[in-house]
């Protein structure tokens, strides 16, 4: 569960009604898992997960409510309904017994948020020198970047559409942040 200062200042996101040119909130509480290994790991974690992990570099994969975001050569951010922790990961580990890697549970370190809106590019960029054109920056396309001078994973979901990953710690710093922006756009 969300910390509840964290709740006060970014609500839960529903998607932006008729008119909305931004919204900002909190993902569902989810499964995050930091897998790292080579190319036979690689296989056998997305044998367990039910997708391929991404090979090309910042990008990412879906298959239902799952995805894997590529952050490294060896290194990828398992995403998954939080029901799933246990058995997800136990999943992995079978797949993968007497294989190196590297399987780490950090669900409860990182808060999740939506930012969607036609406006959505402009108040991450607020804070994020990354181009979010989608010609530079397209649907699927996921890095480790800093945002307010926060460490975070962004992730393109559609569009208009990103979902960021911020340490807990700085989640309330983060949103307070992003929430002065949203009022500078207008």
């Amino acid at each position: 569960m969300a910390d509840p200062s964290i709740a006060r200042t970014a609500p839960r996101a529903d998607p932006p009604g008729a008119g909305a040119l931004v919204s900002l909130g909190l993902v569902p509480p989810a499964t995050r898992f930091s897998f790292r290994g080579d190319a036979a790991a690689a296989d056998g974690c997305g044998r367990a997960l039910g997708l391929a992990l991404p090979r090309v570099a910042c990008r990412s994969a879906e298959a239902g409510d799952r995805a894997v975001l590529w952050l490294g050569p060896d290194e990828w951010l398992v995403l998954a309904p939080e029901a799933e922790t246990v058995p997800l990961f136990a999943a992995v580990e079978a797949a993968l017994a007497g294989v190196p890697h590297a399987l780490v549970d950090v669900s409860h370190r990182q808060v999740g948020f939506a930012v969607l809106g036609r406006l959505a590019p402009a108040l991450l960029n607020a804070g994020c020198p990354l181009d979010l054109d989608l010609s530079a920056f397209p649907i699927g396309a996921c890095t480790r970047t800093v945002l307010a001078k926060c460490d975070v994973v962004l992730w393109r979901r559609g569009p208009d559409a990103f979902r960021l990953e911020v340490n807990r710690s700085f989640a309330d710093y983060l949103a307070g942040t992003l929430r002065v922006a949203e009022r500078g756009l207008g």
